[in-house]
């Protein structure tokens, strides 16, 4: 039996029934693939609903603001994804006619789209006869076949890409992909169960022992470690709890979300050095002085390429700051409920 027929066999058992399988529009299931970048298919899942409930349409995403995108977002990380999907929607609006590109290179100018998602909404969209690579996907075709180049490299890519493009099933690629997919996440797992898989007599990593070390991954860089020490001043306003805060600014992480004001520094401070750069900190930026804080615990917020360790300094004013920097902003706590906020910060705000 021929590879895509015996997968073909498999999926009828065993795939997936989700939301955005089994559909043409290809904002819906552009939508999809952005989100569950990066994210599991069960918290991607509410989110999916989420956004198609706010934004219905591709229109009706490009006419959002950002903040209001970024804030529908909170809680997935890696904020790029939704900037992106923000651009792309107007993008679609202002530059296509409204019209989502239907051609596997036009879908791949999309900001935010690479060569897997490209793949994916070209195939199950429009039918066209692109494979899927994803982690999943690498490790199925890797053990298969015996395949040792380290994954996530162009070399890698392309090799699967070329062997793939011969098994791909040109009059069903969305259900070929579909297969492969669901096929890597639910039997070809990390640690799988081989008895029961239909490919086993063929398996190269099976009969050469190798089905741990395969695939073969790139070594990755050991992530940066960065000090975040938030600054927390509150003051009553009437009935009203009032707290500055700020959307962060640069190229950085978390980029439009809004935090407290930061002293971030490139080690650890001990309790002397912070009580010292915090007086400091406030004294340059709010044109007063303050010497007693309360501080949280330790918080460990763990990203791909970088590890935060944050402490929370809050300090109970009996009035505003004298003085406060231009992007800062005064907000009460039900305002503070529809602005973005990185996760770190909500739980932080959950927990007082």
């Amino acid at each position: 039996m021929a590879f895509s027929q015996k997968l073909d066999s498999w999926y009828t058992d065993f795939g997936r029934s989700l939301p955005w399988r089994g559909i043409r529009d290809p904002y819906r299931i552009w939508l999809s693939e952005i989100i569950l970048q990066q994210t599991r298919i069960e918290q991607g899942r509410d989110y999916y609903h989420r956004f198609l409930d706010a934004f219905p349409t591709v229109a009706d995403l490009a006419a959002a603001s950002e903040e209001q995108v970024l804030r529908l977002w909170q809680g997935l990380g890696y904020y790029s994804r939704a900037r992106n999907m923000h651009a792309c929607a107007r993008y679609i609006m202002d530059d296509c006619g409204g019209r989502f590109p239907d051609t596997y290179e036009g879908i791949l100018r999309m900001k935010g789209v690479g060569r897997y998602t490209a793949a994916a909404i070209a195939s199950f969209a429009f039918l066209l006869p692109h494979p899927v690579i994803d982690g999943n996907v690498y490790r199925f075709i890797s053990r298969l076949h015996g395949i040792d180049t380290p994954i996530g490299t162009d070399a890698a890519y392309r090799q699967f890409e070329a062997l793939l493009d011969k098994q791909i099933d040109r009059r069903r690629p969305d259900r070929f992909n579909a297969a492969l997919m669901d096929f890597g996440s639910l039997q070809c797992r990390p640690a799988p169960d081989c008895s029961a898989c239909p490919f086993a007599d063929e398996c190269v990593a099976l009969r050469t022992g190798r089905v741990a070390l395969l695939p073969v991954k790139a070594p990755k860089a050991k992530p940066k470690d960065r000090w975040f020490y938030y600054l927390v001043l509150r003051w009553q306003h009437g009935d009203d709890t009032c707290t500055l805060l700020h959307p962060r600014q640069g190229n950085d992480i978390w980029r439009g979300l809004y935090q407290f004001p930061l002293l971030e520094s490139d080690r650890e401070l001990d309790e002397l050095a912070l009580h010292e750069a915090l007086q400091r900190f406030v004294k340059d930026n709010f044109q007063f002085s303050i010497s007693n804080f309360q501080f949280s615990p330790p918080h460990l917020h763990q990203l791909t390429h970088r590890t935060i360790h944050a402490l929370f300094a809050l300090a109970e004013l009996a009035s505003p700051p004298p003085r406060m920097p231009e992007n800062m902003g005064v907000f009460s706590a039900e305002q503070i409920k529809n602005i973005p906020l990185p996760r770190l910060i909500d739980r932080y705000l959950h927990g007082l």
